[in-house]
């Protein structure tokens, strides 16, 4: 199923399940977050309810689609697609490699859950930056508690996948991690997740190695600039949600990155072609971006 949260002048905010292009709402009040916590059959039975006794039904197109969880309780960035980590060392050093680290634990940050804003909102430029910037991910939200999960254990604690995109400040980011610190203030104005969260059971019949064979593509004002499969994860949502738990808690709400697919931003196109292979995005652009399975995402830069 697809849950969303949305908005409408008559409901307020409400949570409900997309068919098609149809929302069925569920009950007032009622919070994806507060239908997470365990193996997902709460999840499961409210997604049934909406459909066959919606509290009210929408077309979406009459409905202002908010982030599913608008608040995560924390949002985790990872970092495990290989071609967009070497395009973007090149940046740097066009004879940069990967360094050995890299393959040995799935890499992450923790990023502002105050900065989540929901597919249909428009996405403001970070304070000062002149070098702006879209990434593609898909996130994975955590369905149950776990602590020192393994990877088998993990998997069951997810309870659905959205598409993810971390907006950049890439001057401000790569300032402050010479420090070396974060990043930071790069990438703390806006987080867009969303249209919606999909079940596992619709992505069983595309898994594919560590993953499941999406195609994602990513777009600025109608041009293609990059697209790749994400069954390129070099490490799997179980083993990035088993890491995340080591040592400490993995809670209901919490939102785990991919990283940014390979070619899914213009940094990796800077690192391999040059600065001027495409401007830094600007007030006025469109982005778009597609995962299949998981939706499609055209946000404005504001």
């Amino acid at each position: 199923m697809r849950f969303v949260t949305y908005t409408h002048p008559d409901d307020g905010e409400r949570v409900g399940v997309l068919d098609g292009d149809v929302i069925h709402a569920l009950e007032p009040g009622l919070r994806l977050l507060d239908l997470l916590g365990d193996d997902g059959e709460r999840l499961d039975a409210a997604g049934r309810r909406a459909l066959t006794d919606p509290r009210q039904v929408r077309k979406k197109e009459e409905a202002t689609l908010l982030a599913p969880l608008p608040q995560p309780p924390t949002v985790r960035d990872f970092m495990v697609f290989e071609q967009h980590v070497e395009g973007v060392a090149k940046l740097a050093d066009p004879q940069a490699t990967i360094p050995p680290r890299w393959y040995e634990a799935p890499a992450f940050y923790f990023t502002n859950p105050y900065a989540i804003i929901g597919p249909d909102e428009p996405v403001p430029i970070a304070p000062g930056s002149r070098a702006f910037d879209l990434e593609l991910e898909v996130a994975a939200v955590i369905g149950r508690p776990g602590t020192d999960l393994t990877p088998e254990q993990a998997e069951s604690h997810i309870a659905g996948y959205t598409i993810l995109i971390d907006w950049s400040a890439r001057d401000i980011q790569f300032a402050e991690m010479q420090v070396p610190l974060g990043p930071v203030k790069g990438k703390d104005t806006a987080t867009t997740l969303g249209p919606a969260l999909v079940t596992p059971d619709e992505l069983a019949s595309v898994r594919r190695g560590k993953s499941f064979d999406l195609a994602m593509t990513a777009s600025v004002n109608g041009t293609l600039i990059g697209q790749d499969s994400l069954a390129s994860m070099a490490f799997s949502f179980a083993e990035m949600a088993a890491y995340a738990s080591r040592g400490t808690w993995v809670k209901p709400g919490d939102v785990l990155g991919s990283g940014t697919c390979g070619g899914g931003c213009l940094a990796e196109l800077w690192g391999r072609y040059g600065r001027d292979a495409h401007p830094p995005l600007a007030s006025g652009d469109t982005v778009t971006v597609t995962v299949e399975r998981l939706g499609a995402i055209t946000a404005r830069i504001a």
